[in-house]
């Protein structure tokens, strides 16, 4: 069972869309936690692959091992990628950019994922 999606994420997530550069919740967002898919949960993203590229989206340099699946784009150009576990859209993956050593860039629309906050575990 999927999550209940606004518009505006149907549009992006099942349709492919894009949402406008630096418009997203996650763009200039630094906490620490996890980024899951906005349509199943599926982990996709640790914060700590999150870093600054100046696109106006938010940007990972990998991702958890299995949670992202690389597909060829319509425009013949760029590689789409999409959530391994329901195909929701995610954005496009970029290679040598030089950005980080990974010279990988996650370009990650924000409504296509929602963020999970770190929870600290006491212990007694």
């Amino acid at each position: 069972m999927y999550n209940n999606l606004t518009d505006e994420e149907k549009r992006i997530i099942i349709n492919k869309g894009t949402e406008p550069p630096f418009s997203g919740e996650y763009y200039d967002f630094w906490e620490e936690g996890d980024y899951v898919c906005k349509q199943c949960d599926n982990p996709l993203y640790s914060s700590q692959a999150k870093f600054e590229s100046g696109c106006g989206w938010p940007s990972f340099d990998e991702c958890y091992q299995d949670s992202v699946k690389k597909i060829p784009d319509p425009d013949g150009y760029r590689i789409e990628i999409q959530c391994a576990k329901c195909g929701g859209h995610l954005g496009h993956i970029f290679y040598g950019e030089g950005f980080t050593d990974k010279n990988t860039r996650h370009c990650v629309n924000s409504l296509s994922i929602k963020f999970v906050r770190k929870t600290k575990v006491q212990l007694h």
